[in-house]
């Protein structure tokens, strides 16, 4: 089984998260932000991931410690379930309708870090949730899990839409990128051997 089990605590956030990167879609998340347990339970349903996250932050402040925190930690958790990635398939990319917000992401499992992050959201807030944390996430994210993300937005106009969208297509690109493909299970896919 390919999983992992973190614990984060620092002075602004306290975080436990699990991930089962063979799971059914099944979470149980409490980030003490609505809009975000929203983003991250549709996540793991659509990356079929079993995920639980469990955080106590300054949210009383604002939500961009709890945020970015858990991207780090969820990144932290793909990057230890994937060990070596002996025989994944890497690659993944997905473009989403979401009404009327259309999104792709691509993703490489590369080791390295970088995000190309395309998308306009009109909206400031989507309940108390300052969207500019949807990038935030991600740079927690992908920093973490050493991986390449380009989330692009070729239509929308709807802020949660728009949001959704690049989190429902971002689970499905990794879904397909951690998949182990049968045709070279114990290689490493890299010409270099490692990633």
């Amino acid at each position: 089984m390919r999983t992992s089990a973190i614990e984060r605590n620092t002075a602004e956030t306290k975080i436990k998260l699990s991930l089962n990167l063979d799971g059914t879609g099944k979470s149980a998340v409490n980030s003490g932000c609505g809009f975000l347990d929203h983003m991250l339970t549709l996540f793991a349903r659509h990356g079929r991931f079993d995920l639980t996250v469990e955080c106590d932050g300054d949210t009383q402040v604002d939500y961009h410690h709890t945020t970015e925190d858990i991207g780090i930690t969820l990144g932290a958790a793909f990057s230890e379930a994937l060990g070596d990635k002996r025989g994944i398939e890497r690659y993944g990319s997905v473009v989403l309708p979401m009404d009327e917000a259309l999104i792709l992401t691509s993703v490489d499992l590369s080791g390295r870090a970088y995000l190309g992050f395309d998308l306009n959201i009109p909206a400031e807030k989507v309940g108390g949730f300052d969207t500019e944390l949807v990038k935030e996430f991600w740079l927690g994210f992908i920093r973490a899990s050493e991986c390449t993300l380009h989330i692009k937005q070729f239509s929308g106009e709807n802020s949660h839409h728009i949001i959704e969208g690049a989190f429902k297509s971002a689970a499905r690109s990794l879904s397909k990128a951690v998949k182990i493909n049968s045709d070279y299970k114990d290689e490493i896919p890299s010409t270099k051997g490692v990633l």
